[in-house]
């Protein structure tokens, strides 16, 4: 699967980095989108996404940056052909934002459009496509949530030759791999785990909006394989960060150590960092997050660069290291 960064600013887009959005691509084509700032329907045309395979959008929270561009992608996704259902999910409000405009500007979509409001302290979502999302409450300056991704487990390895030297026929074979166990025309009781691995853990990815304390989402996200976070701020401006209910890069990177995760996708960077307004870099804030999880991969997140999330959970960038940060971010 892959994860698709379509903007990775706060507030407000700069020359070289729109507002929030992030698309999930899964290993069977369809796609998700958390969150989806203004100009996300043109950051999918620049990256060839094909909209029309969208069926989910989750919002963490109702700031322009953060969903007014669903509007205009809800059109682009009808105009592309799509006529099966879209989801979008978010907190209280999402229906009245979505009626509202669609009632104001008479659009009319091909697809049938359920929306979904979650609860201020979140819930989880049933399983789709073999994939449960647990949404969380955040801290921030109105509410917000976070979406942990949790894969099913999937069966382990199955080793035929094994079957096969003990006459299992082909027809019980998908119940010993799903972990049951049969019994052979010849009263042999034959256990999944002779002939199949333990179940693989599905991977899990954590994925949150806007926030200046993070630990409702924190059990949720224990030991997931990819945390995406904001770091908004560098590490002096801790007090600033507090204050608009944000993150420092050290607040991060100390969350993805306390947490356990496997990889840490810094995003959501203030328009200081990277435009000449600062001497303090995009490259600084992942040091500092990088000071404070010791052992944890850490890249920059970039608009249009991709994270390859393989079957065994491992994580690694799709795309040339960033010229910025001389990192092997997405």
């Amino acid at each position: 699967m892959r994860l698709t960064f379509l903007g990775t600013s706060a507030g407000t887009p700069t020359r070289q980095r729109n507002v929030t959005s992030q698309a999930v691509e899964f290993d069977q084509g369809h796609i998700w989108l958390v969150d989806c700032g203004e100009g996300t329907q043109q950051q999918a045309i620049r990256l060839g996404l094909r909209t029309a395979r969208i069926e989910r959008i989750l919002l963490t929270h109702l700031h322009g940056d953060h969903c007014l561009g669903l509007p205009g992608l809800l059109a682009h996704i009808g105009i592309s052909g799509r006529t099966a259902p879209v989801e979008v999910i978010g907190p209280l409000g999402t229906g009245e934002l979505l009626t509202t405009v669609q009632r104001l500007t008479h659009a009319i979509l091909p697809y049938p459009l359920e929306i979904r409001e979650l609860p201020p302290d979140g819930e989880d979502l049933p399983s789709k496509g073999g994939w449960v999302v647990q949404a969380r409450p955040l801290v921030h300056r109105i509410p917000c949530l976070g979406f942990v991704f949790r894969e099913e487990d999937r069966p382990g390895r199955f080793h035929a030759e094994t079957a096969d030297a003990l006459g299992v026929p082909q027809q019980l074979r998908g119940r010993l791999q799903r972990g049951e166990s049969v019994v052979l025309a010849d009263k042999r009781r034959i256990d999944s785990r002779q002939v199949a691995d333990p179940p693989r853990r599905g991977r899990r990815l954590a994925l949150l909006g806007d926030t200046s304390d993070p630990e409702g989402i924190a059990q949720a996200a224990t030991g997931c394989d990819l945390l995406v976070c904001e770091a908004t701020y560098d590490a002096e401006r801790q007090a600033k960060a507090l204050t608009w209910g944000h993150m420092t890069s050290a607040m991060t990177g100390a969350f993805a150590a306390r947490i356990g995760s496997k990889a840490l996708a810094l995003t959501h960077f203030s328009s200081r960092y990277g435009d000449g307004h600062s001497q303090i870099t995009v490259t600084d804030l992942v040091a500092q997050a990088q000071a404070a999880c010791p052992g944890i991969p850490v890249w920059a997140a970039q608009d249009l660069g991709v994270l390859s999330i393989a079957a065994d959970g491992c994580t690694s960038p799709a795309l040339q290291p960033d010229a910025e940060t001389n990192n092997p971010c997405p």
